[in-house]
């Protein structure tokens, strides 16, 4: 269920698998997104599950309705459903608030700085890069008084630079914003690497605590990949300050 669990100076980074939840087949079985085609009891509970197994309460959780875009809002508590804007970041700076980001190939990214009490969630694809969604989350926490160089940033699992093929075209069009996302793959065709990009971007922006995922979720048959299933569930990140 929670694949990866980090607690550093008060600020929780989590990031799911795709076990232990109640989704039937494709979504098999911690389904988080809600926009997918999975029934909708299902996903309600698996959220519940996830949070439970983190201690937070799910009441207490905000989700983003994700586009791939670079828009950023600074939330103060969950929103009901109707309200929940078109953004690919939140920023938060109230303590015990959980941020959740859903992904299934793209990248998620999580960030805090404990020392202003301050943490953000993005979703960050191959869209999100180019248009500046990274910069544009710490541009958000650096306003409300963040310094980058307090920044810790945590990317979870996601398509390796080795299996994220794309037209050669796109790659130039990827590469021209952002030169280090350039790649190909093992088998020796045009690739995008988004989390080579992501922390590209994060580094110039002079956060230098940086971890990664190992996982390739295209390779990895504990994690939902929609590049290699299409029809299938979503991912979680979670960030939080006690």
């Amino acid at each position: 269920m929670i694949r990866q669990h980090e607690t550093r100076s008060g600020a929780h980074f989590a990031f799911t698998d795709r076990w232990g939840g109640v989704s039937a087949v494709p979504y098999a079985q911690l389904n988080l997104g809600g926009a997918v085609g999975d029934d909708p009891g299902a996903v309600r509970t698996n959220r519940e599950l996830a949070a439970k197994s983190l201690a937070l309460d799910p009441a207490r959780v905000v989700w983003m309705n994700q586009v791939h875009g670079r828009d950023v809002a600074v939330v103060d508590g969950p929103w009901t459903s109707a309200d929940i804007p078109a953004v690919d970041a939140i920023v938060t700076q109230r303590r015990g608030l959980a941020l959740a980001v859903l992904t299934a190939d793209c990248v998620p990214l999580l960030l805090a700085d404990p020392a202003a009490g301050i943490v953000a969630a993005a979703h960050a694809g191959r869209p999100g890069l180019v248009a500046g969604i990274v910069p544009a989350a710490v541009e958000a926490m650096i306003t409300l008084g963040a310094e980058p160089s307090r920044i810790t940033a945590r990317t979870g699992p996601a398509v390796c630079g080795r299996c994220y093929e794309v037209p050669a075209r796109m790659r130039d069009e990827v590469a021209a914003a952002v030169p280090e996302a350039h790649s190909e793959t093992s088998w020796s065709t045009p690739a995008v690497d988004v989390v080579a990009g992501v922390h590209a971007q994060l580094d110039a922006l002079g956060v230098r605590d940086r971890q990664r995922s190992a996982v390739c979720t295209l390779e990895s048959d504990d994690h939902y990949s929609y590049r290699r299933d299409r029809t299938t569930g979503r991912l979680a990140g979670y960030v939080w300050l006690d």
